[in-house]
């Protein structure tokens, strides 16, 4: 099968996530990585967005489900994002979703979990 991939790079979003009593008072930034791979046999129309996955809701869809409550976990963050993008996008045959938390530590540039999904 012939797949395409959309892929949203260093979507930044403010998000209530972490154990921690500071990350519990106020949100922090946290920095999404997202690809999504969908078949592309079929013939897409440049006058029809209906006829591609349409990437803006994709983007959409991301930044809710990481600002929609607070969020102990980035495991959590992640599982769920990803339940939410095999459920509301059909077309989407296999999702790899990384997000990371550039705050976390000093001495890193970031705490990233990384997952995959098929369906």
């Amino acid at each position: 099968m012939k797949t395409r991939r959309i892929i949203l790079d260093g979507l930044k979003v403010q998000a209530s996530i972490g154990m921690l009593d500071r990350e519990r008072l106020r949100p922090q930034p946290i920095v999404i990585h997202a690809a999504f791979d969908t078949d592309a046999t079929h013939v897409v129309d440049d006058r029809d967005i209906d006829t591609v996955l349409d990437y803006r809701k994709l983007r959409e869809a991301l930044i809710d489900e990481a600002t929609c409550s607070h969020i102990d976990l980035l495991e959590t963050l992640v599982d769920r994002t990803l339940t939410r993008v095999l459920h509301d996008f059909p077309g989407v045959l296999h999702a790899t979703l990384r997000i990371c938390k550039p705050q976390a530590f000093d001495d890193c540039d970031a705490v990233c979990i990384e997952q995959s999904r098929s369906r």
